[in-house]
């Protein structure tokens, strides 16, 4: 995995042998292609339209229909998580559009009202079947190591939900969150 800059590497301080901490602040990561976009229309669920382009492009030259899913917004409790996320965006992105892209990070803080509609992503328990889940969870164990949680211990296929969020920092929201409770984290935050 990359250097993560200093100024997003929180999750030692999150981590504690209960799991990640969570407050009504997450984050997300992506691409700075989509800083422009983010900033003016929040976060959109499934919202790279560049993305669904070029899938959809590759499914019609192979002779395949492209069916659209809509996806939530995935959110985590971590800035340092959220930036693998955003590098694992461009590196995607990287394969299918051509230009510079670095990994960026948003906070979203969210009102009581939507804050109780972050759940833990169990969809997760997919992770053991992509490259990126090995990757994420090699990166995980790492920060346990690390830290003073000892080690990450968690069966991804009879895990309880909530050990999704706590253990390994993952959540997610289905609805659109609006700019004005979205903004880059930068080294002055």
């Amino acid at each position: 995995m990359s250097n993560i800059p200093n100024y997003l590497q929180d999750a030692k301080n999150l981590l504690t042998k209960d799991g990640f901490a969570t407050s009504d602040v997450w984050y997300h990561g992506t691409s700075s292609a989509l800083v422009s976009s983010i900033e003016t229309h929040g976060l959109k669920r499934s919202g790279d339209t560049a993305m669904k382009q070029a899938a959809k492009g590759t499914m019609a030259t192979i002779g395949n229909s492209y069916t659209e899913s809509i996806e939530p917004v995935f959110l985590t409790q971590s800035k340092q998580l959220a930036y693998f996320w955003a590098e694992q965006t461009v590196r995607e992105r990287g394969v299918r559009i051509e230009g510079e892209e670095t990994p960026v990070v948003f906070a979203v803080k969210l009102p009581k009202e939507l804050n109780v509609n972050v759940q833990p992503d169990v969809g997760a328990a997919t992770l053991l079947m992509v490259t990126e889940g090995e990757l994420y969870m090699d990166y995980l164990a790492k920060i346990y190591q690390e830290g003073s949680a000892g080690v990450l211990d968690i069966d991804l296929m009879k895990a309880n939900r909530i050990e999704y969020l706590n253990k390994l920092g993952m959540a997610y929201i289905d609805t659109d969150i609006d700019a004005e409770f979205v903004s880059l984290v930068s080294i002055q935050t």
